[in-house]
């Protein structure tokens, strides 16, 4: 499940993933709110918080997150992947990898759970 994250600025959106995370999770919340926001914006900041409660992507998700991450390798200002799980932080670390080798603007910070309240100050600074 997805949860939408309140009180981040204008230009960002955040959610929180617990417990199994399916694809009907990207249809119907992430990818339809990156869209509206696209609608808005040029860029777009992502807050994605993967805590406790975070349990499992089903395959399914797996396949959208990586076709949301990728279909708007361009549109993202910012990212910032909170969690623990280590195989979530080394993809991040990789897709951040990605977006600075394309010379694609835009800059991809993963940080542990103990540090949230640090990536949701970082999701909103101005460069």
């Amino acid at each position: 499940m997805l949860e939408p994250i309140e009180g981040l600025p204008d230009n960002a959106l955040g959610f929180t993933a617990k417990g199994n995370v399916t694809s009907e999770d990207y249809e119907t919340i992430l990818i339809p709110a990156v869209e509206e926001k696209l609608k808005k914006q040029e860029k777009v900041r992502l807050l994605y918080h993967l805590g406790d409660e975070f349990e499992k992507f089903e395959a399914g998700a797996m396949w959208d997150d990586a076709k949301v991450g990728l279909g708007h390798i361009t549109d993202w200002e910012k990212i910032a992947i909170v969690t623990d799980v280590n195989w979530i932080q080394q993809a991040g670390k990789i897709f951040g990898f990605a977006i600075e080798t394309m010379s694609v603007s835009g800059d991809v910070k993963v940080f542990h759970n103990s540090e949230l309240e640090e990536a949701i100050k970082w999701i909103g600074e101005n460069w």
